[in-house]
């Protein structure tokens, strides 16, 4: 996946319940056209999914998951849109890369399928490795740590010795943090306030906020309901710029137009950089 940095990745759900767009792009050609239209806007790459992940979800089989997934993967990459796979399975992940899909994002880091690595290193593309302790339906009651963000890394870490385990290129390895993952708000910010410290592992990070809920929670009006989940893009665009600027490789977004314009700006400003005090 040869691209400009900061990557911006495009998100694309062929699903009934995502939390954000679910149900928008379930049609075939509804979904292409939303692929085309977030490449055309300058997305580097375009993730597709056919399994929510949001709090709660329930899952859906391998077979439905493909179905789902490999006529979009396929119509979008004979129109030359550079597509990652959004799954947690090696039987989904080798289906989409046979249907032209050029690297994986997998939101549980290779624990969720074993098998996962085996393709990843067969494939020699890149895999996104997200940090993850456990399925939608449960993750919440997972989020207990004593220090989030070494304990980010140390889980991290452990998914990439796996990874190398398996023959898996350290060059196509890419951290994600998690924002979300069996993480409250409080851990989300942490992470994002010190994402230098899994950048300083010296792998790839990309950085995944767009519209999630502790941005909501963070604008909630006077009466304390979350800001809807369309209202979040401003909040979105600070976490991804401010993400880029700490040294993140890259950003998950919905909005690819809004994103790719407030980077330009970041880069006609001198791409300034923000780093934290030692002591901080």
């Amino acid at each position: 996946m040869h691209v400009d940095h900061p990557v911006v990745m495009g998100i694309l759900n062929v699903t009934p319940d995502s939390f954000s767009d679910g149900g928008r792009y379930t049609d075939v050609a509804a979904a292409v056209e939303h692929g085309i239209e977030l490449y055309r806007a300058g997305a580097n790459i375009v993730d597709v999914g056919g399994e929510s992940t949001r709090p709660g979800a329930g899952r859906v089989d391998s077979e439905t998951e493909i179905a789902r997934v490999v006529p979009v993967i396929r119509e979008l990459a004979r129109a030359g849109v550079p597509l990652s796979i959004d799954t947690t399975r090696a039987a989904v992940a080798r289906a989409a890369l046979e249907a032209g899909a050029v690297a994986i994002n997998d939101v549980s880091g290779g624990l969720a399928d074993r098998g996962m690595a085996g393709v990843a290193a067969e494939a020699g593309c890149p895999w996104i490795l997200m940090h993850w302790r456990g399925h939608s339906r449960t993750m919440t009651e997972l989020a207990v740590y004593r220090d989030v963000v070494s304990e980010v890394r140390d889980e991290l870490l452990a998914r990439v010795d796996e990874a190398l385990a398996a023959g898996v290129d350290p060059g196509q390895i890419i951290l994600d943090p998690g924002l979300g993952f069996a993480k409250t708000a409080e851990h989300n910010w942490a992470l994002s306030a010190h994402l230098d410290v899994l950048i300083g592992l010296g792998y790839p990070v990309m950085f995944a906020a767009s519209r999630k809920t502790y941005l909501g929670r963070l604008l909630a009006g006077p009466d304390g309901s979350p800001r809807p989940v369309e209202e979040r893009e401003a909040a979105t665009l600070a976490t991804s710029v401010l993400a880029v600027a700490a040294g993140a490789w890259g950003v998950r977004v919905h909005d690819v137009t809004a994103t790719v314009d407030a980077l330009a700006v970041w880069r006609a400003t001198g791409s300034p950089r923000v780093a934290r005090k030692a002591d901080e």
